[in-house]
């Protein structure tokens, strides 16, 4: 089972989706926003990371950038998980780095398969 880091501001959807990774038999370690999700993926060195992208400090978007340019972090995979729902959205999401967009709320199934596509 993988480890991996799960980046949002609201308390809420940081518990629902805990509870979808952990119900998959992974292990979770969580922030509350980007900067301190780009310090605990450089500490904790996750299998992978579900990011918000609306946050104080760092932005998901920046966040994203950051991780994916750090020689430490640069090949854990990131999937955007945010209300943000445009086609523009998910492209510049990519454009940062992210492996995978998914619009809150997040279909389970969908970001089941999504985390299993990555994790390979």
């Amino acid at each position: 089972m993988a480890k991996i880091l799960v980046v949002d501001d609201s308390p809420t959807q940081l518990t629902n989706l805990v509870k979808i990774v952990q119900g998959q038999g992974h292990t979770t370690v969580t922030a509350t926003n980007g900067l301190e999700g780009y310090e605990v993926a450089k500490v904790e060195v996750p299998d992978l990371i579900l990011m918000d992208v609306v946050m104080p400090e760092l932005n998901g978007f920046q966040a994203t950038r950051k991780i994916t340019k750090d020689p430490i972090t640069q090949n854990i995979p990131i999937i955007l998980v945010t209300t943000k729902d445009q086609h523009t959205d998910k492209v510049w999401g990519e454009r940062q780095g992210a492996s995978g967009y998914i619009v809150k709320p997040p279909k389970e199934a969908e970001l089941i398969a999504k985390i299993n596509e990555l994790l390979g």
